[in-house]
């Protein structure tokens, strides 16, 4: 299809094949870590679907709020084991760190994940006090930008939404449709339509996205037509791709850590 090398990203990064392996290692070494010190509540549940699960990372004393991320991988691939080693940003700002995972397509419709991550957040919010911030990368970046169209959140739920940042999102799901992807979305124009946040109407809680300079030119293309539609802030971090952009939320003091995290 016509759009399928713009929307390709491991093959324009150095070294693509290892990630998956180092990310995995790093999360369940940290998992481990967690474990231990009895900071990790892991497979909690907010649905009644196998990977309707969640764990939650717990910061030392009381938790300032929860920082709930979404993982990425086209709602293909992936599960939240992979992604654990990245609350250790927000946790060491004193935030609570929710990962869910969600059912994959094309067993379902992006528009069934969607509805799932609506209930994850529903699950953490009765689960940890405080404010809550979104965050989510690639397809995450969908799934938590999703999170503030209008009735997708109760409104005592959607009151407590502190800040989103959409990591590197798919925000106009329109050009997927023009992509071999899409066979296993089996999406129409209508489907992409409705699951495209630039469509949403701009939210009253603070949004700010977040992309690598070094990425894609769809997936800067991406955020800015989301930031643009939003009248929101758009970061483009120098020297990163779509792979690393996200290495920042393992540092508490990052700008991106503490851009979500508000401190």
């Amino acid at each position: 299809m016509d759009l399928d090398d713009a929307y390709a990203n491991g093959k324009y990064i150095a070294g693509a094949e290892a990630y998956p392996v180092r990310w995995r290692e790093a999360a369940a070494a940290f998992r481990d870590r967690m474990l231990a010190a009895g900071r990790a509540r892991l497979d909690l549940s907010y649905g009644s679907g196998e990977r309707h699960r969640y764990d939650l990372f717990l910061p030392e004393g009381e938790a300032r709020g929860a920082v709930v991320f979404v993982h990425g991988g086209y709602w293909l691939n992936f599960d939240k084991s992979v992604w654990s080693h990245l609350a250790q940003g927000p946790l060491g700002r004193g935030w609570a760190v929710a990962m869910p995972s969600y059912d994959l397509c094309p067993a379902v419709r992006i528009a069934d994940i969607t509805a799932q991550i609506a209930q994850a957040v529903q699950a953490v919010a009765a689960e940890v006090d405080g404010p809550i911030s979104l965050t989510g990368h690639s397809a995450g970046g969908h799934l938590v930008a999703r999170m503030a169209a209008p009735g997708m959140l109760p409104p005592e739920v959607a009151a407590r939404l502190a800040h989103i940042v959409p990591i590197s999102p798919l925000s106009d799901l329109r050009p997927l449709l023009r992509t071999s992807m899409n066979a296993h979305f089996a999406m129409d124009q209508a489907a992409a339509e409705a699951e495209s946040p630039v469509l949403q109407p701009a939210p009253s809680v603070p949004v700010t996205l977040w992309v690598g300079a070094a990425e894609r030119p769809s997936f800067l293309d991406q955020a800015r037509w989301l930031a643009e539609a939003w009248n929101a802030e758009n970061v483009v971090v120098p020297q990163r791709h779509h792979f690393d952009v996200i290495d920042a939320l393992a540092d508490p003091d990052s700008e991106l850590t503490r851009t979500l995290t508000g401190s």
